[in-house]
């Protein structure tokens, strides 16, 4: 009889164990996920079966929920004509821009119906103090409304007074809101500040909330990324840098402190950051903006100076794989140099294979990333991509000035693709980013110019001394390598 009952209970454990890889393999094969996240989700449920299906669940797959994705559909039409009725004079021609650029614009408007604007003035902030005294003394200027998007918003130093002039502009009529991503300002939701600013009159709404029902209705993981200021239609921010003060942010990272850099903008081009804001906030919250008369104002701004820059959203749904098409795009137009800053390199194998590729037609490929990550997992993973690159004989440069934050791409000195966006699986595919598209050599020599700097705080890495480190580190990032997909 015992024994009867243990061989049952094993027979019904072998049949779950099988039952469940079928049907999540089925699952997996049937959504057809880039061939190396499928592996990465086969590999996992066929060793850890009831693990791998759990995660496979609730990380699997791009699920935004019925609501948001009703809301996406329900406005899409609306957006569309607002963009396709912007005034001639302020959209570029593209008959001054070098081919390449031309081809990458083009490519932009086909992905996500945004043209480029001509007329704009940009001004690179490349340091955290400045970067917030001039949102600060944008805000102090207000007249209308101030909309600041961030994925992170910390208490402490400087950051602080960004809430102080929100408060002194809702105090004086000014209409302020701000969207934050529910999980990257988790901590901010429980601060003291939130309440000030609700007290004050702020609009403030979470982006994406999860709850530990929604988990498996909407997918955790799908962040929103972008970095967006407007004040007034009359100057706009983006960049790589979160609403805080790196003094008081994440200390205990062992990284030091973190290295961003933000454009600030004025032009036509704040229309579409302001028109991206208003997407985001209505995708959140409902509210249209357009019925109370804060749909853009584009006579506020119809030429503030002669660059053309084009704002490219990205993201699960709306926009697809818009930025991923790009970033491939510039690296095989590329003729003598790409220069690349980003924090966490994970490269899936079309970007790896474009960048191996260019480095062996003789364009001079340069990639600058921290010498020290505040992810391990990505830490190890970047390393893992060294021995080939260096052997194609790309020049790859460890920040040691702090974690190097700023996501930029220059290419030929002709364009800058600067934003939000990091070269990695889940800024292709999974988070909400924003990227300027930057057609001015003007502004890809200042661009350079900050890269330098960072190039000049870092410390090359060699070949032939790489290829000297323990075998228990080749081992420790190739094991890492293994969860690129799923990064």
């Amino acid at each position: 009889m015992e024994e009867t009952l243990h061989f049952s209970v094993f027979s019904f454990m072998t049949l779950a164990h099988m039952l469940i890889i079928i049907g999540v393999s089925i699952r997996v094969i049937k959504v057809r996920l880039p061939v190396g996240t499928s592996l990465a989700w086969l590999i996992l449920v066929f060793f850890l079966p009831l693990v791998g299906a759990i995660a496979y669940l609730m990380l699997g797959e791009k699920r935004l929920g019925r609501k948001f994705t009703a809301r996406t559909q329900a406005i899409k039409g609306r957006y569309n004509s607002w963009l396709q009725n912007l005034p001639k004079e302020i959209r570029s021609d593209l008959k001054g821009l070098s081919p390449q650029a031309r081809s990458l614009s083009r490519l932009a408007v086909t992905t996500v119906n945004i043209p480029a604007l001509s007329g704009n003035r940009l001004q690179l902030l490349d340091a955290a103090e400045p970067i917030l005294r001039s949102i600060i003394s944008d805000i102090n200027n207000a007249k209308r409304f101030c909309h600041l998007e961030f994925y992170i918003w910390t208490e402490g130093g400087i950051a602080d007074e960004v809430g102080a002039a929100l408060l002194r502009a809702a105090g004086r009529g000014v209409t302020c809101r701000v969207l934050l991503d529910a999980i990257g300002s988790a901590r901010f939701l429980k601060g003291r500040l939130l309440d000030q600013l609700k007290a004050g009159g702020i609009e403030v709404a979470f982006a994406l909330p999860v709850s530990p029902i929604s988990v498996f209705k909407v997918r955790p993981d799908l962040r929103l990324h972008r970095k967006i200021v407007v004040i007034d239609d009359v100057a706009g921010y983006t960049g790589s840098f979160n609403l805080v003060d790196p003094r008081f942010f994440k200390q205990d990272a062992g990284v030091g402190e973190w290295v961003d850099a933000m454009v600030r903008l004025e032009g036509p081009g704040v229309f579409a950051l302001n028109a991206l804001f208003r997407w985001d906030w209505e995708v959140e919250t409902g509210l249209d903006l357009d019925a109370q008369t804060e749909g853009g104002d584009l006579s506020a701004n119809l030429r503030s100076g002669e660059t053309d820059v084009q704002v490219i959203p990205s993201g699960p749904g709306r926009t697809g794989n818009s930025i991923y098409q790009l970033l491939l795009m510039s690296i095989y137009s590329a003729r003598r140099e790409i220069v690349i800053t980003t924090p966490y390199f994970v490269p899936d194998e079309a970007v790896n294979t474009a960048l191996l590729t260019a480095a062996e037609r003789g364009v001079e490929v340069t990639i600058i990333v921290p010498e020290r990550n505040d992810s391990r997992l990505v830490h190890y993973t970047c390393r893992s991509y060294f021995d080939d690159m260096l052997a194609a004989g790309i020049d790859i440069f460890g920040f040691k000035g702090g974690l190097l934050h700023t996501k930029s791409v220059v290419v030929d000195r002709q364009v800058a693709l600067f934003g939000s966006v990091n070269l990695d699986v889940r800024s292709f595919w999974l988070d909400f980013e924003v990227t300027l598209g930057v057609y001015d050599p003007d502004f890809a020599e200042r661009l350079l110019t900050l890269q330098g700097k960072y190039i000049k705080d870092s410390i090359p890495v060699d070949l032939q001394t790489w290829q000297k480190r323990p075998g228990k580190e080749r081992f420790i990032e190739n094991l890492a390598r293994l969860a690129s997909p799923l990064l």
